[in-house]
């Protein structure tokens, strides 16, 4: 289970997680005891409590389909919890993997505590048809400049290259807009139509694990790249965003002298990735008393959403606020969100939009750091190439290959960001794919690895 605290470690443990009902307007509780839900009464308030420590409170919105989410959400709430009271005592076997690598990624302190770790499904798989193969993107969304970077990537550079190498036959893409059900829908169509693999970008965790099963039982793997899903039977790949939210929060709080309001704005709720650097974002903070979280708000992980939040926020809120930490692909919002308000710039989180890296650029001095955690492009092509490895029957270890997210300095933006940028540009910088996730470093993952780029189709065992 990915789940490594089980509930005998903790007998007495009790969970109060307050969800606001938004269709009754209502909120609600559920205790989760060590035997299952008990009592199920309203109550003022949206928090996460354990043993009756007040957690992070955060507003809920019906957007992007919320009730959708709400299932995976609760889970996820649990498993924060249980990792803040308990520490594992049963972690999984990652003593394949070199010891630097287990160590700064790998951390159970530093470790999303429903992220799988287990032995991968498909350590002795080969697919059971030579290429080239047909491959499935069940995307999950279509509605940011993220999600523009990664179709980009896909089909001006991925799909050319992997066809021209005889490896791929086609790419059949699906897009569910944030609707679960159409998601699971669209995955088993991809297995009916004789796909060899599935790719799904930045889904609910939880909610895709029959469909994903399904298509294991028909001989197709799914990939979750950019957040993971919880079925063993996934294999999983982004940055491991407990720590690129722990980065987000330091820098942060080193960036505003230790003390401070700041204002934070997560992604989509109940998205794995989302979550996660929230969660790297909470533990950060802890170690700086003196830096207050003046508000939350949703981005959606888009830079209008974001934009229109954090104006409503500032707008109902005019008490001083030193800082923004706000996750990619949204602070193009957060830059142009400021420069309309009249207030003074603050410093806010940079990622890899290219708008605000190259207000950056015009003003050297505004932050001391870019963190890249999940640059569109490379993410995805981290995805296609363990794809393309399991296929060719490489084996990967386990069920999810993280990487570190990769730090911007100043001298390396001048360098990088062209003084003829766009500050309201909308494209991704990229520190490049073997940057993010090369050949050598994804040949730590996996137990027969060779170069996915020269295997010789002629040589692919044929199923009996």
């Amino acid at each position: 289970m990915p789940v490594r605290a089980g509930w005998n470690s903790v007998p007495h443990l009790k969970i109060s997680l307050y969800i606001n009902d938004i269709f009754s307007h209502r909120l609600l509780v559920w205790d989760i005891y060590r035997k299952g839900i008990s009592d199920f009464y309203p109550l003022p308030g949206l928090c996460l409590k354990s043993d009756g420590q007040r957690g992070g409170c955060r507003q809920i919105r019906d957007e992007g389909g919320i009730m959708t989410i709400l299932n995976a959400a609760l889970l996820r709430m649990a498993g924060v919890c249980l990792a803040a009271v308990a520490v594992s005592t049963a972690q999984a076997d990652v003593s394949e993997l070199p010891a630097d690598i287990r160590d700064e990624l790998y951390n159970p302190e530093m470790m999303d505590p429903m992220q799988p770790l287990g032995d991968s499904a498909y350590r002795d798989w080969v697919a059971p048809k030579p290429p080239p193969w047909k491959i499935g993107f069940a995307s999950s969304y279509a509605g940011n400049t993220w999600r523009a970077g990664v179709m980009d990537r896909l089909q001006s550079e991925i799909i050319p290259k992997w066809k021209e190498l005889g490896l791929i036959e086609e790419v059949i893409i699906t897009q569910s807009n944030l609707n679960d059900a159409t998601q699971i829908q669209q995955i088993r169509q991809l297995v009916d139509q004789g796909v060899d693999a599935i790719i799904v970008c930045c889904s609910n965790p939880t909610a895709l694990n029959a469909s994903v099963e399904y298509a294991y039982q028909h001989d197709v793997p799914v990939f979750s790249g950019i957040g993971y899903l919880t079925s063993p039977y996934a294999v999983n790949s982004s940055a491991n965003f407990v720590v690129g939210g722990n980065m987000m929060g330091e820098w942060m709080a080193n960036e505003i002298g230790g003390k401070g309001n700041i204002l934070v704005v997560e992604g989509i709720p109940g998205a794995s990735a989302s979550d996660s650097q929230n969660v790297g974002i909470e533990k950060a903070l802890t170690a700086f008393p003196d830096v207050k979280v003046a508000g939350e708000v949703t981005g959606m992980w888009t830079d209008q959403v974001a934009q229109a939040e954090i104006q409503r926020w500032l707008a109902t809120n005019p008490g001083e606020l030193n800082g923004i930490i706000i996750q990619s692909a949204s602070e193009l919002g957060a830059l142009r969100a400021l420069q309309q308000s009249g207030r003074d710039m603050i410093p806010f989180t940079l990622g890899s939009e290219m708008g605000p890296l190259c207000f950056w650029r015009n003003n050297p001095d505004f932050v001391s750091a870019a963190i890249h955690a999940w640059p569109p492009g490379d993410d995805f092509e981290m995805i296609w190439n363990i794809m393309m490895r399991t296929l060719q029957g490489q084996g990967p270890k386990i069920q999810s290959i993280l990487t570190k997210p990769v730090v911007m300095t100043k001298e390396d933006m001048l360098a990088q960001i062209p003084a003829d940028c766009s500050e309201q540009s909308d494209g991704w910088y990229h520190p490049g794919i073997e940057a993010w996730a090369g050949k050598a470093y994804l040949d730590n993952f996996f137990l027969r690895p060779a170069d996915p780029e020269a295997y010789d189709a002629a040589s692919h065992p044929v199923k009996q």
